[in-house]
């Protein structure tokens, strides 16, 4: 597995980097690790996004994206989950490792 390292002295520049590497997935599985905003716990996941399916069309009362969060489905749990983007320490897409720093 090739290994990127990002690094990054600008927050909006990371949220942006990791909101492009996800969006870049096009549903398919991908693993994340990232720090909890509630609880401050590292959290690992496998998800997906693009999911449709249990979606029941009432919406959300605000936008993920203003609050740099992410909607992917958990693969695991077998529900849709938030990742706050400035808090990805490790995404592994399609065989590629990308370290956050």
């Amino acid at each position: 597995m090739a290994t990127t390292v990002l690094f990054s002295r600008d927050e909006r520049e990371k949220v942006y980097w990791i909101s492009s590497l996800i969006g870049s997935t096009n549903g398919t599985i991908f693993s994340v690790t990232f720090i909890k905003r509630t609880t401050g716990e590292e959290r690992k996941m496998v998800c997906r996004t693009g999911v449709k399916k249990g979606v029941k069309g009432v919406g959300m009362s605000y936008d993920p994206k203003e609050k740099d969060l992410i909607v992917v489905f958990d693969m695991q749990k077998r529900g849709f989950r938030m990742i706050p983007l400035e808090n990805v320490k490790e995404l592994k897409i399609k065989g590629h490792k990308y370290l956050i720093k």
